[in-house]
This record gives structure tokens, sequence and C-alpha cells, in this order.
């Protein structure tokens, strides 16, 4: 399959990445995210690999509005992965939540998964603030400068800004903030049920100051059999900006792994 940037699936339009030729590799963002992150991705898997980046539901250029539950994130990608083949998934906080419960749910799709940063739990205790209210972002600004301004205190900054995009007017998210309201508060629950519900390779990324996975949850994690899990000292959620160098060593050799 050639590349193509957009997919109806399920009543909704899809876009995607698709870079390389090889074995499929699908990328899940997390919430606020968008395919287009995932670009350096490709780089770092090499050749032999295809990567295909989806814009989830309600991100990026793909449909908005709807349904934000656990089963609708997971039928997406599931319906994505019966178009491609089956493949090895990565996914991001609300992308890896969304590639271990694919996974469980449709085990003949995933290969393998790689899940950065996000737990069996994604409710408090374990989380301290599971939901973040974003009520007082801009929606709507005349220069890109005061979205840049307001979010310059915050981790991973070009991720956000990643999602920010020119009008005739000015500057606007690519999502509705509704929406992102929505998708976090679907992803809050406990999914051990969900972790523990497959077989195939799993690599856990964890970064050790990351809010969402704490050490000892990362250890109960690790009685899934076929679980590897590769700490990043002084990293956080965004580990792959935090240490590139240790990110792709640790996917290159998992990946390595997969036949």
């Amino acid at each position: 399959m050639g590349p193509v940037p957009e997919m109806i699936m399920r009543g909704r339009r899809f876009w995607y990445l698709d870079v390389g030729e090889g074995t499929p590799v699908l990328a899940l963002h997390g919430t606020f995210g968008r395919a287009e992150i995932h670009r350096p991705l490709a780089g770092i898997l090499g050749p032999g690999y295809r990567l295909l980046a989806l814009d989830q539901r309600g991100h990026g250029r793909s449909s908005h509005g709807g349904d934000f539950s656990r089963e609708a994130f997971v039928e997406d990608a599931a319906t994505f992965l019966q178009a491609i083949g089956p493949a090895i998934v990565f996914g991001h906080s609300l992308g890896g939540v969304n590639a271990y419960q694919l996974a469980a749910r449709h085990p003949d799709l995933v290969r393998a998964m790689i899940i950065q940063d996000i737990g069996a739990v994604t409710d408090e205790p374990e989380v301290a603030q599971p939901v973040l209210d974003i009520s007082s972002w801009p929606r709507f600004t005349r220069t890109r400068e005061e979205f840049v301004e307001f979010f310059a205190d915050f981790p991973a900054v070009d991720y956000f800004l990643a999602s920010l995009v020119e009008t005739p007017d000015g500057w606007r998210m690519l999502y509705d903030y509704d929406d992102m309201m929505a998708v976090q508060q679907g992803n809050v629950g406990h999914w051990w049920d969900d972790w523990h519900g497959s077989s195939c390779p799993a690599l856990l990324l964890r970064g050790s100051l990351s809010p969402f996975v704490s050490e000892a949850h990362a250890q109960d994690m690790l009685k899934r059999p076929n679980t590897q899990l590769v700490d990043f000292p002084g990293s956080g959620h965004w580990l792959h900006d935090d240490d590139p160098t240790r990110f792709a060593e640790a996917v290159r050799s998992f990946t390595g792994q997969i036949s």
C-alpha cells in the first residue's frame, strides 16, 4: 500500500503519516498530540520498517467530535491495522493505553508493543492529576508568539506547539478543547485486565521523573510475561526528547528482537 494521507474508517476521516517500507510500526500519540510528532521515529527505526503514525480521533487533521471512549480509540486502531496488517505498535501516554488495550482485544493485529510512560492505572492515587484542566488555555490568538509565551513553562513545549496552526485571522490549535477534556476523562481508569490480557512481546519505557508511572508500579507491570522495562534516569513523560539517544537505542534493540 502506497502512502495515502487519509482513510475513511467507521464513518470518520483519519489522517496518517506513512514513511518507509517493510515491517509496519503503528505509532499512537498522546493527548494533545498528532501524527507528525512521530516523524523522527522513522529515522530511529531505519531501513526495513514502515512507520504509520495515526492522527487519532479528535486530534490533528482527523475528524473531531463524537465518542471518545476507550472502545472508540481501540476500534479505530484495530480497523486501521485490519487494512494494513499486523504491526509493532508504539504508544505514548494515551496512545500507550490504546496500544495495550488493542493488544488485549485484537491480539492478531499486534506483533509487539512499545509503551512509553503510561501505566496500567491512570487514576488517582497512582496519577496525581489524571485530567489536566485546560479551561484557561487560549483558544485563539492573533500571533503565534502569544501561544509560544503561554506554553513557555510547559514541559516539552514543542509537543504542544506541534498542533498550532495558522488561520486567515490568527492562530489556533488543531483540536477542540472540549474534545480534549472528553479524551482525558475517557482515559481515566484501572486497566490491569487489559495489560495482562495479551502475550506479545512488550517494552515499557519509563521516565524516572514522570508523574505517570512510579517505580513500584513499573515493577508490578513487569509481572506480565514477555515484558521488558527500560528506565530513563532524569527524564520525564516526554523521555524521547529528554534522552533521545537512550530512546533510540531502546527502540532499536527491542524491534530488532521481533522476527
